[in-house]
């Protein structure tokens, strides 16, 4: 569910027009519903209840202060990948003890800053890394936490880019060595175990790749401890997916996740951790653009749009499929026509969708792209010096610009030209 409803043949972000809006900021933009970033948090927060937790939203997905500050008031922590999203939670108000640090390549200044900041660990995806951690916390005279990032071979049936537990891909260890591995870790001085993280892919629809990885984390769990390890905490990631197509079957609902999750971990007594980010800020954002021509081709037709590849690459990364509806709504029983959906981008890659059945629209239609909250902005780039494009966020019936429209000067002045020229 999300709060981006037609309201008198209008489109609105909860009590807000999404007209007006675009007539405010121009198009193209991102726009998100507070309302619904929110609920989904709290649908995780309460599967999980009865059980001690934590919540960690991963802020790969959409990172603008005004979302994390939005769920960190809400109680959330923050699962951070770089230095950069680890200062970004630092001032959205996240305390360090709510922010875990993920991610293959950690440098020594990326985990200087973490430890001189504060955190609640380290996710660890392997021994030269933990060695480097220890190292940095010895000269800073501080003990990092940290789990060991398992990779249990499990198939996660997503998309090959976005799979991650698998033998093949480069995310953490071998469960098969974890007993070496977690000895090693027991010997370094600067660091403490304190659990096991296991991450598997992003976007899964079942729940069967989870309940084996966790079945494995289970066991790992109680082997470890008989070897004398202290494992309180077991860090779950996230990945759950959300349904982009809408006739598509539903996937998994937090609720069913997070009794899977009682139903296989519950009997340890650890603390979980979960690291969702898709499925909280996913559904809970739009990218609303306008349509500049309308093009007839040979044997199709074209929607060519004032959104490009450089502020949705989805489509063109991962051939991703997001539903696309008119900011008006149709007349009950239009007949819709088939277009090609494109970007201005002097490149076949930028289009959105081709041979989609929309109804007919014309030159100054305005479009939304759904469930475009995650992975939307921040992927997003100035590719053929094209500014990022404006997000606002949407309060009831209140909206604010959370990130401006930069200007052509502002671009450009960044260059400088060297002396020499």
């Amino acid at each position: 569910m999300d709060h981006f409803l037609y309201r008198g043949g209008v489109l609105h972000a909860e009590d807000v027009p999404l007209a007006e809006i675009a007539a405010s900021v121009g198009t193209p933009f991102y726009v998100y519903s507070s309302a619904t970033l929110l609920r989904h948090y709290r649908l995780f927060d309460e599967a999980l209840e009865g059980i001690d937790h934590l919540i960690c939203y991963a802020m790969k997905a959409a990172s603008n202060q005004a979302i994390l500050t939005t769920l960190a008031q809400a109680g959330a922590g923050m699962d951070v990948v770089s230095a950069g999203e680890y200062l970004r939670a630092k001032a959205a108000g996240v305390p360090g003890e709510k922010i875990v640090f993920s991610g293959v390549g950690k440098t020594a200044e990326e985990i200087r800053t973490a430890l001189s900041g504060g955190l609640r660990q380290f996710n660890v995806e392997s021994e030269p890394e933990m060695e480097v951690i220890s190292a940095v916390a010895q000269d800073l005279g501080k003990v990092a936490p940290i789990t060991i990032r398992v990779n249990p071979d499990v198939d996660a049936k997503t998309h090959a880019k976005i799979a991650t537990g698998k033998s093949e891909n480069k995310f953490g260890i071998p469960i098969s060595r974890a007993r070496a591995v977690y000895a090693h870790a027991a010997s370094l001085p600067g660091i403490k175990v304190v659990g096991i993280d296991v991450h598997i892919g992003s976007q899964l629809t079942e729940l069967e790749p989870f309940e084996i990885a966790y079945k494995k984390v289970a066991d790992l769990t109680e082997t470890l401890r008989a070897d004398g390890h202290d494992i309180r905490r077991l860090d779950l990631g996230g990945g759950l997916g959300i349904p982009y197509a809408r006739s598509n079957e539903a996937p998994p609902l937090p609720t069913d996740y997070g009794a899977l999750i009682k139903r296989t971990l519950g009997h340890l007594g650890c603390e979980i951790e979960i690291e969702p980010g898709r499925l909280i800020a996913g559904n809970a954002g739009l990218l609303v653009s306008q349509v500049i021509y309308v093009k007839e081709g040979e044997g199709r037709d074209f929607l060519i749009v004032d959104a490009a590849m450089n502020d949705l690459i989805r489509p063109a990364m991962y051939e991703a499929h997001h539903e696309i509806v008119p900011l008006i709504e149709p007349a009950p029983g239009v007949e819709e026509h088939m277009y090609d959906i494109v970007g201005p981008v002097c490149e076949s890659g930028d289009t959105f969708a081709r041979q989609r059945s929309v109804p007919p629209l014309a030159a100054g239609d305005m479009l939304a792209f759904r469930s475009a909250g995650a992975y939307g902005a921040v992927m997003a780039s100035e590719y053929n010096t094209r500014p990022l494009i404006p997000e606002v966020m949407v309060h009831g019936d209140q909206f604010a610009v959370i990130r401006r429209r930069p200007t052509f000067d502002e671009i450009i002045n960044r260059d400088t030209i060297p002396e020499w020229l």
